[in-house]
């Protein structure tokens, strides 16, 4: 059973059966593909695969982001939390991480020769919708997907 800080956010467009989940992972850098290997368990066999290789993509984008450009990777107790849901029509997903004065989620048209930025380029790219929010709990980047 969730807990009251464990609160899924509202999903206003599932409309019918869904699956949710929620892991609060450390901020650092070998975070990312744990991030990623926990919604491919489950969402594998649950959604097409290259729905799947979509929201892996985008999900490792917005989780490298959250430790390069937040609190969460700034600070030795630094943290990122995942919201994954599943509908019959989509995918939702959500990582909110602790925030930066620094720092605000931007879309980049990356240079050919660039190494970084083309995280929110390509979830802006593959995704239907997506969009950022702050609150008390810092920064959430989220993302869905049809399919």
């Amino acid at each position: 059973m969730l807990g009251e800080e464990d609160k899924l956010p509202a999903m206003p467009w599932a409309g019918g059966p869904y699956s949710a989940w929620r892991q609060v992972f450390p901020g650092q850098v070998a975070s990312v593909p744990e991030v990623r290997a926990w919604a491919r368990d489950l969402l594998a066999g649950r959604v097409a695969a290259p729905l799947l290789d979509d929201v892996l993509l985008l999900l490792s984008e917005l989780a490298a982001n959250a430790v390069a450009h937040s609190d969460s990777g700034r600070t030795t107790d630094g943290r990122l939390t995942v919201y994954l849901a599943r509908t019959t029509t989509m995918v939702h997903v959500e990582v909110t991480d602790d925030g930066s004065v620094t720092s605000a989620p931007a879309v980049r048209v990356p240079e050919t020769d660039d190494d970084g930025g083309r995280g929110l380029w390509l979830v802006d790219l593959l995704a239907a919708e997506w969009g950022f929010h702050h609150d008390g709990a810092g920064r959430s980047v989220w993302f869905q997907v049809a399919g």
